[in-house]
């Protein structure tokens, strides 16, 4: 007999807590271990359970999902957290995921991704909402474009940068660096022009990120 998959559900509101139930129910292979109204109740109780796999809400009373996903974590190991939240804001994103979260859905999915969801997080896989996706995407290509902007610049010129950055006006880095403040406009014109930057901020935040 296929061994079912377990399942705690944190949620606040009671109705979408049922909603989650029902839909739990229609496949024979899970079974609902668990359902939590808040973060607190949800740390007490889940270690016991060790459920494969918690749905779990960000917008909670008190204690928020995310930061319950990161007091949960070292306690259940071999448990995979799934976010289900209104929630999409990149910041809440990338905070659950870095924080133990394997994968993150909305709430407005149909049933039957949550269900395959379920299945593929529990199997090794990190599914997501496709806007997610979209925005794991778009945050490795910015990644990438600020990885290559720094290549692009040469030391000296990384350098003076970084100076700039820590609130230096342009003679305080020339003096800092032996050089004349013509050397260090001169470096700091080539700069923006590899760059493609028109001032000190857009150029910091190209290649720090800043």
């Amino acid at each position: 007999m296929k061994r079912l998959i377990t399942i705690a559900i944190v949620e606040d509101h009671a109705s979408i807590r049922e909603m989650l139930q029902s839909i739990i129910a229609m496949e024979e292979s899970y079974l609902c271990t668990g359902v939590f109204g808040n973060g607190e109740d949800a740390l007490k109780g889940i270690p016991e359970l060790q459920p494969d796999v918690v749905l779990m809400d960000i917008g909670l009373p008190g204690m928020s999902g995310i930061d319950c996903i990161k007091q949960l974590k070292p306690t259940c190991p071999r448990t995979e957290f799934l976010v289900c939240t209104i929630y999409d804001e990149d910041e809440k994103v990338f905070q659950a995921l870095e924080y133990g979260a394997s994968s993150y859905i909305l709430k407005r999915s149909k049933p039957e991704f949550l269900l395959q969801s379920i299945l593929e997080v529990h199997d090794g896989g990190s599914p997501m909402s496709p806007d997610i996706a979209r925005k794991l995407v778009q945050r490795f290509q910015q990644k990438e474009n600020k990885n290559a902007a720094a290549l692009t610049i040469t030391p000296r010129e990384k350098e003076i940068l970084e100076l700039l950055s820590q609130g230096l006006f342009y003679k305080e880095a020339a003096d800092q660096l032996g050089i004349s403040i013509n050397t260090l406009k001169r470096h700091i014109y080539n700069m923006y022009q590899k760059l493609q930057v028109d001032n000190k901020t857009e150029a910091i935040n190209k290649v720090f990120g800043k």
